[in-house]
């Protein structure tokens, strides 16, 4: 399988879905996960607002390293597709939030979208830079399966 082929799968499976899970950790080591809705910047940041009171975001307020995956669950069994993150999580920067806050909104226009000013009030919104990403191989791809599933390097 070339790199072009894994990273444009990756793509796909970004822009085929809206949530994903966020693995936080706690003061006393204990994993946290959430889904969220998110809009992507390419596969350089991920975007999504959350109160700052959710337990995610006092998790990554003092521990910024998150896991990300990114799945669909209503495929059927051996069917899934995925990447995964290990990323630096953060709250979005007062002087972006306007150019930020205008890109979350764009990619969801069946919801409201929310003022910058909105976003420093009861919700903020967040952003996750990976530092590490993976793609699912599955162990039965027609193309490239081995019989085991693997998880291939993109975007190096």
């Amino acid at each position: 399988m070339t790199q072009e082929i894994l990273d444009q799968r990756a793509a796909v499976v970004i822009e085929a879905n809206k949530y994903l899970t966020l693995g936080t950790v706690d003061a006393d080591g204990l994993p946290w996960v959430t889904p969220v809705y998110f809009t992507p910047d390419g596969h350089k940041a991920f975007y999504w607002a959350s109160s700052p009171d959710a337990v995610h975001s006092r998790n990554l307020t003092d521990r910024p390293a998150v896991s990300i995956a990114i799945f669909d669950s209503s495929v059927r069994i051996g069917g899934a597709s995925a990447v995964y993150f290990r990323a630096h999580a953060e709250l979005v920067p007062d002087d972006e939030l306007e150019q930020s806050a205008t890109l979350f909104a764009s990619r969801y226009p069946e919801l409201r979208s929310y003022t910058a000013d909105e976003l420093r009030t009861d919700l903020r919104l967040y952003r996750a830079r990976p530092t590490a990403h993976w793609l699912l191989v599955r162990g039965s791809d027609p193309d490239y399966g081995t019989g085991l599933d693997s998880r291939r390097p993109v975007w190096i």
